[in-house]
């Protein structure tokens, strides 16, 4: 996987705050009521993150069940090994989505949220996928694509300059658009896309725009000619804006889920 941000400590809590927010809960719940996860079934979580949907996966196997997780961030893996460290089904280990360390076979269900998005061979990534599940077995993935998202400024050029820069987080700000014939390719049936909106109308800590507007603004600092005061200025005008009722963000999730044929 590529990625130009650092998956450390600190981004790992940074992740884990943004993540309990009630806009981003209520999008992880609906990808696992999609899901359809039963008890006793093996799932593969490709890019644990901060654990919280690999909790509810190992909950919903139970015990009689697997839950395995990757992930490229040994921060996000502790973080993930401590959330569900009474799970004796779960077991999470450092590797990466090109290069699964599981034989063929091995799941009845692979999921990946906001992950393969950061992936620069997505063939092989989904291959792989395929190869560690059994025939019939399913795949599941939700990502972002950053062209969706709509924020009140009145600053439209200083926002295009930002959002170009953050652009360069990932290696495909744009997955969704290309992720269906992906899958087909790798040997699945897509029988699902869906798009999850995040609306934010005001500009608060318990909003997702809130926090990954700080990470944007740490992120694009230095970079596409984004200084550091222009930085300061473009997530100061958020609040300005929530001071006068006038903010306003969007941005679309997708969720893409095949069947391995």
């Amino acid at each position: 996987m590529t990625s130009g941000i650092d998956f450390n400590e600190e981004t790992a809590r940074m992740l884990e705050r943004t993540y309990q927010t009630p806009d981003v809960l209520a999008q992880r719940a609906r990808f696992h009521q999609l899901l359809g996860l039963r008890p006793g079934q093996r799932i593969l979580d490709v890019g644990v993150g901060p654990g919280l949907l690999a909790r509810e996966l190992g909950e919903t196997v139970g015990a009689r069940g697997k839950l395995s997780g990757i992930d490229q961030s040994e921060a996000m893996l502790r973080m993930t090994r401590e959330r569900c460290a009474d799970l004796d089904h779960a077991a999470f280990e450092l590797a990466d989505a090109c290069d699964l360390p599981y034989p063929d076979g091995s799941f009845d269900a692979v999921v990946s949220t906001q992950v393969y998005e950061y992936v620069s061979d997505m063939k092989q990534a989904l291959a792989e996928a395929a190869r560690v599940l059994e025939p019939g077995g399913r795949i599941q993935i939700l990502d972002t694509d950053w062209n969706s998202v709509v924020w009140s400024t009145q600053h439209p050029d200083r926002m295009r300059k930002i959002m170009d820069a953050w652009d360069d987080h990932l290696h495909d700000a744009h997955l969704p658009t290309t992720l269906g014939p992906l899958l087909e390719s790798a040997g699945f049936r897509v029988y699902l896309r869906e798009v999850i909106p995040l609306v934010n109308p005001v500009f608060q800590k318990n909003c997702y725009s809130y926090g990954i507007s700080a990470a944007i603004r740490g992120f694009v600092t230095g970079r596409g000619g984004v200084s550091e005061d222009e930085a300061r200025a473009w997530r100061e005008e958020f609040k300005t804006l929530d001071d006068k009722g006038a903010y306003f963000f969007s941005l679309n999730r997708y969720i893409f889920a095949g069947i391995k044929l």
